[in-house]
């Protein structure tokens, strides 16, 4: 296996800028994507309506989409340009309206201040409405009712809709963005809290270690001069030695002073009294729990195994502190509740626990809620040791501290674990970021093919009721219409109506060259007689007289009368 060093060489490698994994294309590429993707709803759009009859010039009004699509790359860059010429061209082509969707919405997202754009978007949905009914009587419906119904009818789809979205969508973007910049703060705030309270507990353990090594040098060095003075007479050269040793020690202890000193002032709260060797003893901790009582508090200390006077003084101090610092807390926060203390002394391992119950609903904390850097403190000393801490709320409502030490801590402390960046307390994990956009763009791309249809519903239905060229009646047939159009007009020849009509008929005007009997044109205007309409055309085929007349007519009797 690769030593640390090596493996953090090739880490540092990897990630230089040579073998990094970027993404040049990934800015033309969605814009590309994006361009195709409203192209092809306009489309959609254009054949939709093209293909019921209802699209009046339809290569002029592709070559609107075109030019729409054409505009759309360039909507973040000038975006209220794009949006009121794109609503200009949805105006003209009812196919463009995806593109003036999408261009809205993104314009809206984008767009800070309130007023500019309820400005822009009011803009555009006016400017289509005005140029659709303008366009109406060459590229739309007909008249200019109908193109004014089509505008308002484009308007929601292209304009007022799509950029209400936006606006939501750009709100929570912002929104959440100061959020996660406010929780960034406020997780850099507690971490630089943490980072204080861990220098400041080294800081405490650097005082507390030159309390007792200065301590040891100072009987070392008393010892050492004592030796001085008894061997002056007795051996001379051995008193050398002793001079020596009593100047290394006085030399240690200054040396020992100045390098501590680099920590800055040395943090002195080690309690009531100073640190003495019974720190951390089962007297010295039955002492705490005393002094608690005495405060108030109903405290019970099980204390489990032989002394820790044979045990270390960094593990007899870890236990003094994390006992003390619990008390505390429990004097500071929760003054009515029960609080057990237990100690357990094993041939490895020495775990101390602090546990409170539930203080009662009435009771006030005796002070405003603190920090957590104690708590902080605590769990620095004690992994110092090789240790470990824990420390949470209970689900009655207590509280437990605990920590379990080693017995006899190595030589070189054990290294503390360092959080990794955004999972410290209170940090969650939020959706994966490509989880995220895939739904968002699943979700735009549903709501623009939505918006499709409806711009080709809203087109079908405006170009449906507005009135055509062949609606409405025929033309009644006129003298001097041709052949083709009186019989296109209904005027269609019977061959019973001719036989009544046959020697009872006027005579037929001058230049007649045929005369045509309709079934439409015989009525029965009284019983016994039908009257006959009679179009007569001449050579040329053109009507010259139109003729009713009279004739008789016979009634075939009933199955039940006799002749």
């Amino acid at each position: 296996m690769p030593s640390p060093v090596a493996e953090s060489i090739l880490v540092s490698v990897v990630s230089s800028p040579p073998f990094r994994l970027r993404r040049p294309l990934r800015g033309p590429v969605r814009a590309v994507a994006e361009t195709a993707w409203v192209l092809l709803a306009g489309l959609g759009v254009w054949v939709a309506v093209g293909y019921l009859g209802v699209l009046p010039r339809p290569y002029l009004q592709l070559l609107a989409l075109a030019v729409g699509a054409g505009l759309f790359p360039l909507r973040r860059r000038f975006p209220a340009t794009v949006l009121l010429v794109l609503a200009a061209l949805t105006g003209l082509a009812s196919c463009v309206g995806p593109v003036t969707a999408a261009t809205a919405y993104t314009v809206a997202r984008r767009t800070v201040r309130a007023r500019t754009r309820a400005r822009l978007l009011a803009g555009a949905a006016a400017l289509l409405v005005v140029c659709a009914t303008v366009a109406a009587p060459w590229l739309g419906p007909g008249p200019l009712p109908y193109g004014l119904a089509l505008g308002l009818v484009l308007t929601p789809t292209a304009v007022l809709v799509p950029g209400l979205v936006g606006t939501s969508y750009g709100q929570q973007r912002r929104l959440v963005r100061a959020l996660r910049e406010r929780g960034d703060a406020a997780e850099r705030a507690r971490r630089l809290a943490d980072s204080e309270a861990r220098i400041h507990e080294r800081s405490r353990i650097a005082a507390e270690m030159h309390d007792l090594l200065g301590h040891r040098l100072s009987l070392i060095s008393l010892h050492a001069g004592g030796l001085e003075l008894a061997l002056e007479h007795a051996d001379p050269e051995l008193r050398e030695e002793a001079v020596l040793v009593r100047r290394t020690t006085r030399e240690a202890l200054g040396e020992l002073r100045q390098a501590l000193g680099v920590l800055g002032p040395l943090g002195r709260d080690t309690g009531p009294e100073a640190l003495t060797d019974a720190t951390g003893t089962r007297a010295d901790i039955e002492a705490l729990v005393a002094r608690s009582r005495d405060g108030g508090i109903a405290v019970r200390l099980d204390w489990t195994g032989p002394d820790l006077d044979g045990r270390p003084a960094g593990v007899r101090r870890a236990v003094h502190r994390v006992v003390r610092e619990s008390l505390t807390n429990v004097h500071r926060y929760a003054g009515a509740a029960h609080v057990a203390v237990t100690v357990t002394h094993g041939e490895e391992t020495v775990r101390v626990t602090v546990r409170n119950g539930a203080p009662p609903a009435s009771a006030v904390p005796a002070g405003d809620l603190g920090t957590g850097r104690g708590l902080t403190g605590l769990r620095e000393r004690v992994e110092l040791l090789g240790g470990t801490f824990a420390a949470a709320p209970l689900p009655s409502g207590g509280f437990l501290v605990e920590a379990a030490l080693p017995a006899e801590p190595g030589e070189t402390p054990a290294p503390r674990r360092e959080e990794a960046p955004g999972t410290g307390d209170g940090a969650s994990a939020g959706p994966d970021p490509a989880e995220r956009g895939t739904a968002q763009a699943l979700t735009l791309a549903l709501g623009l093919v939505a918006l499709s249809v409806l711009t080709a519903l809203g087109t079908l239905f405006v170009h449906a009721t507005a009135p055509h060229r062949d609606a409405g009646p025929r033309p009644l047939p006129r003298v001097g219409m041709t052949y083709g159009d009186v019989i296109g007009s209904g005027v269609t020849d019977n061959a019973a109506v001719r036989a009544a009509a046959t020697g009872r008929e006027p005579p037929r005007p001058p230049g007649t060259a045929g005369c045509v009997y309709p079934f439409n044109g015989a009525t029965e205007s009284r019983p016994g007689s039908l009257t006959v309409a009679r179009y007569c055309f001449d050579a040329a085929e053109r009507l010259i007289a139109i003729d009713r007349f009279t004739v008789p007519s016979v009634r075939d009797a009933t199955p039940w009368e006799t002749p």
